[in-house]
């Protein structure tokens, strides 16, 4: 028999935002051609090397029908490894796009070929999964059309969000990993005493810090520019009255909540994460990073309506006008008061609010309105919350009840269940991310088995969101709408709150399991769910301790001060679990102290250490220096007071503490305080010598002129006053 087979070359026509792209189709194959490179860029006045698809940013949106088949072509123009994740879609393990993991990176001057068929309709993404190339531009749209259509709607528009910054990611995450308050203060988001004071909120703080909880936190990172298609700023005047437009919304952000708002009246929400939900007026959405949301908008008779697309933490705003004429406005979502914010929570106990729900035995199904049981015991602790705290509404003012399936979603009863809690944890001083303590490269895959329920209980120990997303697969988010609950890829984790999903083990090798918010995902907050079959044989060669990047990376950062009675250098090499630290100061008075050490921490909380200390031992005599070794366990204690305590070669205990305190937002004062006794074991000092001898102080300013330089000044008693300039490395 003789087959006949026709290329078909189409142009499909996006709006004025879109990248155009012509795909090839033979049959029901769609097939696309992607190249990535390294461009240059100016979103913010200033011109900045960027990673771009097709050479635009977003890239380019690829269209599809559900039940075709796609063959996507990636070429990697830069000279650095790259990759692609098909965020949302579900196709076979070795497509996800995740490198060392299940799929193969893609090699400087490589060309990598995804094939996979298209099972289910909806709006997705993609974007890469290689360090932190995401948030320098390497992300874009994906749309399936489905078989049936059964929403109606006259227009297709698809708006990206995401977040820029001028700096290097790299650069981005070192800088939260040395505890820098630079981009808080570049946001105004300080919490500085004087502020906590002015607004009455001092007791709460002393609660929060008894805790050794920082200062409330949305977002990490100062943004220089948030775009919507790639723009601040996106017109289509091409809509008119009475036209309905299905607007395709999609969080691209590597770190940013945004909240969404239409005016011209309630948009109506009518798919969640691809797949449709019962449709729903909503004017108010927090939409999390790596969601998708589709509404439909009516445009009004002689007016525009403005979709505004507002940074959780206030610091900025994205907005498209759609139609021409007089713009209805949406509305404006204020700037959270951070410290309003931590006078609610300075009361909540994490541990006892969970420990009852952790107790629960929850049923193999949850019915809702739809059947005989109440609703899900998540969803009481959050009404719980909200009722007796008052905050959580004041952090999110969103829920997923909102969403209701338009079709069941609940698992036969029969299928075995598999339970477990994952805490969601991180460390905010380090920058250190994780569930249960532990970052992904402290841990095992999480085994599951073909055809059993997994159900999760995600609980969010920390004062941030936490957008949790699995690969390839679907889950239930079990809300007041029991059976009919709504099925997603990405669930937001609000701040001490928690959400149970649940899934269909009905795939086979290894998936990603991460936060959303990229600098959590690459500081240890991930896992892998794994089916335990054998690895992919074209993957052997790919070592998965390759993805593990927090324990691969040592972050450097130090600094200097030029003092008028000294100098000083500390510089520090951390990751995860060790630190290296080297700090020197000399006074001119011609006293020196030199410490070189190592650290392990065993907990958020608690270190070990050893190394040398080199010093005078005569004051104001550099003839006589003198190394010791030293080893100790290192504390931060309530109200985040470093202490030290450790002992010498020589049998002489040494204690030490230290503080910081954030007087306004550019102004810190610090002390420590050290104190060291040999009882007279290796030297026969006089009485009213061993005080002067053996314990030093010194107290500290600090006035923060940008994010590298700042002025310090105080006293010390080893060098006396002095003040001068400091410069972070």
């Amino acid at each position: 028999m003789c087959h006949l087979s026709f290329l078909i070359v189409v142009f499909i026509t996006f709006s004025d935002s879109e990248a155009q792209l012509v795909p090839s189709i033979i049959g029901d194959t769609i097939r696309y051609e992607l190249s990535i490179d390294e461009i240059a860029v100016n979103f913010s006045g200033r011109k900045r090397k960027a990673m771009a698809i097709n050479s635009v940013i977003p890239g380019p949106t690829l269209r599809f029908k559900e039940g075709q088949f796609a063959i996507i072509y990636v070429k990697n123009n830069m000279d650095v490894e790259t990759s692609i994740h098909w965020h949302g879609i579900l196709l076979p393990n070795f497509q996800d796009g995740v490198p060392y993991l299940n799929s193969p990176p893609i090699m400087p001057g490589t060309i990598h070929r995804f094939e996979f068929p298209l099972k289910h309709s909806g709006t997705y993404w993609y974007h890469a999964h290689t360090g932190l190339q995401e948030q320098r531009g390497i992300y874009g749209s994906i749309i399936i059309e489905p078989k049936d259509e059964k929403l109606e709607y006259d227009h297709d528009l698809v708006l990206v969000l995401s977040d820029w910054t001028d700096e290097n990611p790299d650069e981005v995450l070192r800088t939260l990993k040395r505890g820098s308050e630079w981009y808080a203060i570049k946001k105004g988001n300080v919490q500085s005493l004087d502020r906590v004071i002015a607004k009455g909120a001092f007791g709460a703080q002393l609660k929060m810090w008894a805790k050794r909880m920082p200062g409330m936190d949305i977002s990490d990172v100062y943004y220089e520019a948030f775009l919507i298609n790639g723009k601040p700023l996106q017109e289509y005047p091409q809509f008119n009255a009475h036209e309905k437009v299905r607007l395709r919304i999609i969080n691209a952000a590597a770190s940013t909540y945004f909240w969404l708002t239409f005016g011209g009246g309630a948009a109506q929400l009518v798919s969640a994460d691809g797949l449709d939900v019962m449709p729903v007026q909503a004017n108010k959405v927090l939409h999390a990073i790596g969601e998708t949301y589709d509404f439909i908008v009516t445009i009004p008779e002689d007016k525009a309506v403005e979709v505004r697309a507002t940074a959780q933490d206030g610091s900025g705003y994205v907005k498209a006008i759609l139609g021409e004429g007089e713009i209805a406005e949406a509305m404006e979502v204020p700037k959270p008061d951070l410290i309003e914010m931590m006078k609610n929570m300075a009361d909540m106990d994490m541990n006892s609010m969970h420990e009852e729900k952790d107790e629960v035995k929850m049923p193999k199904t949850m019915k809702g309105e739809h059947g005989s049981e109440s609703m899900p015991h998540d969803q009481k602790m959050h009404e719980k919350s909200n009722m007796e705290h008052g905050n959580m509404q004041m952090v999110t003012g969103f829920s997923y009840d909102i969403l209701k399936s338009s079709k069941a979603t609940e698992f036969p009863e029969e299928f075995p269940v598999k339970q477990m809690t994952l805490n969601l944890t991180g460390n905010m001083w380090r920058y250190v991310w994780s569930m249960d303590g532990k970052v992904l490269s402290e841990v095992d895959k999480i085994l599951i088995k073909r055809g059993e329920i997994v159900r999760v209980t995600l609980v969010n120990k920390t004062m941030m969101h936490h957008p949790m997303h699995l690969h390839g697969h679907f889950f239930r988010v079990l809300n007041q709408n029991g059976a009919y609950s709504p099925l997603k890829h990405t669930v937001d984790v609000p701040p001490m709150e928690s959400i149970t999903l649940e899934f269909e083990a009905n795939e086979y090798g290894d998936w990603f399991f991460h936060c959303h918010i990229l600098y959590h995902m690459m500081s240890g907050m991930a896992r892998v769910f794994s089916y335990g079959d054998a690895r992919d044989t074209r993957m052997r060669e790919h070592s998965i301790k390759t993805l593990l990047y927090e324990d691969r990376h040592m972050f450097v950062w130090g600094e200097v001060e030029l003092a008028s009675n000294m100098v000083g250098i500390d510089v520090v090499s951390s990751n995860t679990r060790n630190q290296v630290s080297l700090d020197f100061e000399y006074g001119w008075n011609k006293n020196l102290e030199a410490t070189l050490s190592y650290e392990r921490y065993l907990g958020d909380f608690f270190r070990l250490y050893g190394g040398a200390d080199l010093e005078n031992e005569e004051e104001n005599e550099l003839s006589n220096l003198q190394v010791v070794g030293r080893v100790g366990v290192r504390y931060l204690l309530p109200f985040f007071i470093n202490a030290d305590l450790s002992v010498d070669h020589k049998i002489r205990p040494q204690l030490g503490l230290g503080t910081e305190l954030l007087l306004f937002p550019r102004v810190a004062i610090s002390g420590e305080w050290e104190w060291e006794n040999d009882f007279g074991i290796t030297q026969d000092l006089a009485a009213d010598e061993k005080w002067a001898q053996e314990h030093s102080w010194n107290v500290a300013l600090e006035i923060t002129i940008n994010k590298f330089i700042a002025l310090t000044g105080g006293y010390n008693n080893r060098f006396g006053w002095g003040g001068g300039l400091s410069a972070e490395l």
